[in-house]
């Protein structure tokens, strides 16, 4: 995926790491972060605008506690509830499920093996 002029260095290293993510595996902001040396709310920043969603699966990364997270720029739930219901549904597809209190529920999903050596 050719990044282009419309993302900063720092949203297309953070986007690079998301594509190494494997299908049903997640990852936290501050796995991420650790990853970049930077911040989760960095990183957080960085996913709010991902352009190339779903292809760079941001939707892949939840809260070091567990908790599902934020998506599309809302954290916990908008007024519809829309955002956190999609990214959901979205890792429910690929066989990541959480409880009713939006936490992980199969801790053996985590993924954090970053290959920073390309960035």
């Amino acid at each position: 995926m050719h990044m282009s002029n419309t993302v900063t260095e720092f949203q297309a290293r953070v986007y690079t790491l998301l594509q190494q993510i494997p299908e049903g595996r997640i990852t936290s902001y501050g796995a991420l972060a650790k990853a970049l040396k930077s911040s989760p709310r960095a990183v957080g920043g960085a996913l709010r605008s991902n352009p190339f969603a779903p292809e760079v699966p941001c939707h892949r990364c939840i809260a070091s506690t567990g908790f599902i997270g934020g998506f599309k720029g809302d954290w916990e739930k908008v007024l519809s509830g829309q955002n956190q219901e999609s990214k959901l549904r979205l890792l429910a597809e690929e066989g990541v499920k959480f409880d009713a209190k939006g936490r992980l529920s199969d801790k053996s999903r985590w993924w954090a093996d970053f290959d920073t050596t390309k960035l």
